[in-house]
This record gives structure tokens, sequence and C-alpha cells, in this order.
């Protein structure tokens, strides 16, 4: 881990290669290699994918949180202008966020119980788009179009939910990310309501 950064350099330094995909731990400490990032990498604070151009140079992007925008958008919702909740701002809540932004959404709140975590992604996002209405300290769902789930709450029986869902409307689209259980306790509450439901694994 200590060698990484060296190690990558030296590996993109064979004319063979044209990229990687990167894991955890290193998506965090790649960013810092790259001659060139996304907006999407910006917000994040992580990368996934490096590709490098014929000229030498090392670009980064970050594909983990458009598989969630992807699946919300193949289920018929439209996320331009909308008014979104993510609650929990670990790395996959920090890819959604950053993909979120990217398809134009009007406003997202975020909510983390490691309040400088979600201070420092608000912060990402209100650098690279400056037309995005950013808060944070509340994970209230009410008034919201969209709210995410993105925090490991649903994995095991019994866990807290991440909100209060008596405050959701039933025209609140509710998305998860826990895989380990298709219909967790969460998204039986919102489903129970009228909200129609994106699972982890979609």
């Amino acid at each position: 881990s200590d060698n990484y950064p060296t190690f990558l350099k030296s590996v993109f330094s064979l004319e063979n290669i044209r990229g990687a995909l990167i894991t955890m731990p290193h998506k965090v400490s790649t960013v810092g290699l790259l001659d060139e990032v996304t907006a999407t990498v910006r917000v994040a604070g992580a990368c996934n994918a490096v590709k490098r151009l014929p000229d030498g140079r090392l670009v980064g992007d970050m594909f983990d949180g458009a598989g969630f925008v992807r699946g919300v958008q193949r289920k018929g919702f439209d996320l331009s202008a909308k008014r979104v909740l993510v609650v929990g701002t670990g790395g996959v809540g920090c890819a959604i966020a950053a993909s979120l932004a990217g398809a134009g959404i009007a406003a997202i709140s975020l909510f983390d119980v490691n309040s400088a975590s979600c201070d420092a992604l608000a912060q990402r996002l209100k650098d690279n788009y400056p037309q995005i209405e950013v808060r944070t300290g509340s994970n209230d769902p009410a008034g919201h179009d969209l709210v995410v789930n993105a925090t490991p709450m649903g994995m095991n029986e019994g866990d807290p939910l991440p909100m209060d869902v008596s405050r959701l409307d039933a025209s609140t689209f509710v998305g998860e990310v826990v895989m380990r259980t298709e219909m967790t306790a969460f998204l039986n509450a919102a489903k129970a309501r009228g909200c129609k439901v994106q699972v982890g694994s979609d």
C-alpha cells in the first residue's frame, strides 16, 4: 500500500497499458496521481477508472454512483430539477451524490453522523456545481423528490431506519444501496407509504 503511487506510475509507463479499474483501498489515493479528473471525481473525492491518453497523461473518472443513477432513470424517474436527500456521505454516498449532481438535480440535502465528511462533500458539490442548492444537517425526507439510503443501515436485522419514514410523501422515489437483503426494512416501510423504490442491486 505504501508503494502504491510508485506502482501505479510504473504500470502506466508501459506502452501496452491503456487503462485500469481501481478498487478499494486505492480509490482515494489514486486521485492525487492523475493529470486530469472529471467533475464526478472531484466531488466524490475518489476515482475507480484510469485511462492513459496517447501523450501519457492519466485521466480519472468515477462510475460507482452512475449505476444508481441509471437504475433510477431506467425506472422512469427524471432527475432534472429534482430535490434529493442522500443519507450517508461515505464512499458510496459521495459517489451517488456526484452522479446525481451530474444528472441535473436542482437541490441536494446531505446527512451523515460524521458531520465533517458531510460538510466536505457539501463544499465539493458547491465548488463544482454552484447552480445546485446544497444543504446539510437534516435527514428529514419531507419535501424531497428522491431519497437515498447510502448508509449500511439495513444490512442487519433490527438496524434502525436511516430516516423517519412517516415524513415520506407517497410521490417520493426511494433508493437503497444495501445489497445483502433486497427489500430492507426501510424499503418495505417506504413501499407501505406508496413510494416507488429501487433496491440495492438495481
